[in-house]
């Protein structure tokens, strides 16, 4: 196949829109409106839920640039509650009402009294209401609906630059791309053919030639169109077929690079246009992009036909759509204090109708239905307050949704989040951190910290710490312990003197005063409960409890009392019985019936070696006294026995503990004696033991030189031995 220069990419591109509209074919069709209906500006409808409606009105369209003497007809009104009688009286608010547009309020006709300019103002938003003429209530709700201004030709196309000077190279190939020109038309280009721009040229024939409907391509992009989304297509012919005809799209240059980007899609070889960034009526109306489409597969044997590619300029148009409210801020953060009255302005929020329009903006809170409102907005002002007291400690920081629409199209709503911290006020007084168990040991001395507390405070950092520690001044000293105040936020207990003891006091109460940083500073009591121990030398606690004293007899306080109380009884009545054995002075034993038992304990101890006067130990020191028979003073033998006889050799030689036995002996064998039990003390002491004398009589002539460490190896039975001969130790040593 022959290929020539004009072979290459054919300068023909094809432009589509994504853009749908719907207009009304007929302009004074009847409509029957059983729901209303909002007619926005692009022929969408959105319907609204709300309870039915008796209107009937006509599509509303006029004419812009009527010139007619009389007023041109726009529309009726008509409720089902007019009954023709006059009694219905038609109300008509909103833009342009009452200026541009006139109703008949009996008959419900629009008329408007205005030549309109739809490249000024494309449409009004009124409102209309049927009133009962007699008591001017409301037969109907108000009802929205819109004036559409519609287009005529009424402007010609206008070039953007010009004149235009261009130069071509001479010989130049047939159908060389010379220059691009670019006219625009201000009339609706979604209606009719009204703005369809038709190219050609008056002078230069036959040497230049211009395409009607390529020298540009213009694409119709909405404000509203999503980021990501494609807007348009763009395609260039090629005559060649199969994978030489394959291209790629590009854009080239132009102020819409990096708004909008372009792909090419393989099967159809069309560009597709997508947004990359969001588009704003307001500060950028059009965009103009120059975009190239060029051959993928190259045969160098031709290279000297190319270039094979070809460029075109498409004008992209940004549509202005209605747009909800912007907030000036894209969230707000907000303070407020603590415990301040129902009505404080907490802040304000500010949002506008980014249209040219400017519209009024309307304000609100979107709560749910179960949360609390704490707060409020002006719907006008978009000032925030409070409508409850507010609590730092319960709710430090609140987050609302603040709702912005426009007074002309209330579904049209955009939100904002509102941040606010609550401030915090000293108005919680500090209080201990827990609940503190102390003791103290029994064997404590003075000035020993025997427990360390701290504090806490619900108020902010700034309210709280440093907190201060003391003692009442208003109570006495306490003589047994003291506070210590370490600057750190603790404070120390410390005793005041030596030794404690659990069968005195077991538990003593120590009232402290806290204090805290904040302006002003509050302060709060307390009262710590100490309690007494018996611990170890080391410092464990080994028990707490007065009744551990018994504990290794298993009696109680109780049971003690009772014992004591018995043993004084019992020692009444021996005093009671010896005081009347002296005083009758008669025998134990009155006749042979009367036998039995008696057993006497006297609750003396006796004086030990030394002690030589309380009894007669003559017996025992000399054994030839023995040799007279001895008669116990509490029987009353029949029959005297015939008393043994020891020579006087024998007696002198016998042991003492010989002599002790041997009479013990005749005594169990004596049948003439009762079986009575007596208690008889000598003074012979034995042979020496292994643990040596236990008598306290020289324990008065010594001095603490001894150890008495090794007490507390001996088992527990002697720790509280040990315990005090510690202690009197360390009195003495100190």
């Amino acid at each position: 196949m022959k290929i020539t220069s004009t072979s290459c990419i054919c300068p023909v591109l094809v432009c589509l829109c994504f853009v749908q509209r719907c207009y009304g074919a007929t302009h004074h069709s009847s409509i029957k409106g059983t729901r209303n209906q909002t007619k926005h500006i692009e022929g969408e409808t959105e319907v609204h839920h709300r309870p039915k409606r008796g209107w009937v009105w006509n599509q509303f369209f006029v004419l812009e640039e009527h010139m007619g003497p009389d007023p041109q007809y726009v529309g009726k009104l008509h409720s089902n509650s007019d009954k023709g009688d006059g009694s219905v009286k038609y109300i008509l608010t909103g833009e342009g009402a009452g200026t541009i547009f006139i109703i008949d309020d009996t008959t419900g006709d629009i008329h408007s009294t205005k030549s309109l300019d739809r490249e000024q103002k494309t449409h009004y938003v009124l409102h209309a209401q049927a009133i009962d003429r007699r008591t001017n209530k409301p037969l109907e709700p108000e009802s929205e609906f819109i004036i559409k201004v519609q287009d005529i030709n009424d402007n010609a196309p206008k070039f953007t630059d010009g004149p235009y000077i261009v130069t071509v190279p001479e010989m130049s190939d047939m159908g060389t791309s010379v220059l691009q020109v670019t006219a625009t038309d201000a009339d609706d280009p979604t209606y009719g053919n009204s703005a369809r721009v038709v190219y050609s040229i008056l002078q230069g024939q036959p040497y230049f030639s211009v395409d009607p409907k390529t020298e540009h391509y213009q694409l119709y992009v909405p404000e509203s169109a999503q980021v990501g989304s494609a807007v348009g297509k763009i395609k260039a012919n090629d005559a060649d077929t199969g994978s030489n005809a394959d291209m790629t799209y590009s854009i080239i240059n132009g102020d819409g690079v990096g708004i909008f980007s372009i792909s090419t899609d393989k099967e159809t070889r069309e560009g597709i246009l997508s947004l990359k960034k969001p588009l704003n009526y307001e500060k950028k109306k059009s965009y103009t992009l120059n975009i190239e489409g060029a051959n993928t597969h190259l045969d160098f044997r031709f290279s000297h036909l190319g270039p094979f590619k070809d460029a075109t300029m498409l004008k992209i148009i940004v549509g202005d759509v209605d747009e909800p409210p912007l907030f000036s801020m894209p969230s707000y953060v907000m303070e407020v204090y603590e415990n301040a009255k129902i009505g404080t302005v907490v802040g304000t929020v500010l949002a506008q109708d980014p249209d040219s329009a400017n519209s009024l903006v309307r304000y609100f809170i979107d709560y749910n239905p179960e949360d609390d409102r704490f707060f409020n907005i002006d719907a006008n002002t978009g000032t925030i307050k409070t409508t409850k007291v507010l609590d730092r400690e319960e709710t430090p920081w609140y987050n609302i949704t603040v709702a912005a629409s426009e007074n002309d199209n209330p579904s049209l709503l955009s939100h904002v989040t509102v941040g606010i911290r609550v401030l915090d006020v000293n108005d919680n007084p500090p209080e201990l951190a827990r609940e503190y168990d102390i003791v103290v040991c029994e064997n404590s001395k003075p000035g020993q910290v025997i427990h360390t507390i701290s504090a806490t405070d619900k108020d902010d950092f700034a309210n709280g710490p440093r907190f201060n520690f003391f003692l009442d001044e208003h109570l006495s000293i306490n003589p047994n312990f003291t506070l210590k105040d370490n600057e750190d936020n603790t404070a120390s207990i410390l005793t005041r003197r030596r030794r404690f003891s659990r069968t005195i006091q077991d538990v003593y109460y120590l009232p402290i005063m806290i204090s805290d940083g904040g302006i002003p500073s509050l302060s709060s009591s307390s009262t710590l409960t100490i309690r007494v121990c018996a611990c170890e030398r080391d410092g464990r606690v080994r028990t707490c409890h007065a009744e551990a004293f018994l504990s290794s007899a298993g009696l109680s306080t109780g049971a003690l009392i009772a014992i004591l109380l018995c043993v004084v009884i019992l020692l009444a009545i021996v005093v009671l019985f010896i005081t009347l054995r002296r005083s009758k002075k008669e025998p134990l034993i009155i006749s042979e019936e009367d036998v039995r038992e008696n057993v006497v304990t006297y609750d003396d101890e006796g004086g030990g070696e030394e002690d030589t006067e309380a009894f007669d130990i003559t017996a025992l020191r000399n054994p030839s006294a023995a040799e007279e028979l001895k008669y116990r003073r509490d029987i009353r033998p029949e029959v005297k026995l015939t008393p043994r006889h020891q020579t006087l050799s024998t007696l002198e030689s016998i042991d003492v503990q010989e002599f002790i036995k041997q009479r013990l002996a005749e005594a169990d064998l004596d049948p003439s004696v009762p079986p009575y039990d007596s208690l008889q003390t000598y003074a012979y002491e034995g042979q020496r033991s292994e643990a040596g004398s236990i008598s306290s009589l020289d324990s008065a002539t010594t001095q603490s030189d001894q150890d008495y460490q090794y007490l507390g190896d001996w088992g527990p039975e002697f720790k509280k031995l040990a315990e005090l001969y510690g202690e009197i130790e360390s009195e003495r040593t100190t």
